[in-house]
């Protein structure tokens, strides 16, 4: 990455301009990242939920491509059964972001 220099020739300190990067990433995109994270969680426990929801009592049969992916999300099938049956209060199904303020 070419250095940002001033009028007078001197370069701004990689502190500096990290720091910078970082406040713009601050200010633009971090909600971006983490509402893309969010969605994300969701659809991949949808997903295990159909391919493997008979694990924790729901009524799906199984077809025949939840059979085929099976040997690919064995690794995940325990953090998801932990994070899909554990209790949660009311407080936790609403977000409490500021938005529009």
């Amino acid at each position: 990455m070419a250095d940002v220099a001033d009028d007078l020739g001197r370069s701004a300190p990689p502190g500096f301009l990290r720091a910078l990067r970082q406040f713009l990433y601050g200010m633009t995109g971090h909600e971006f990242a983490q509402e893309a994270l969010g969605m994300r969680a969701g659809l991949e426990t949808l997903f295990m939920l159909v391919v493997v929801g008979d694990m924790i009592g729901v009524p799906v049969l199984p077809p025949y491509y939840a059979l085929r992916v099976l040997p690919f999300i064995v690794p995940e099938i325990q953090t998801w059964k932990r994070r899909v049956l554990r209790e949660r209060e009311f407080t936790e199904e609403h977000e409490f972001d500021l938005h529009g303020v």
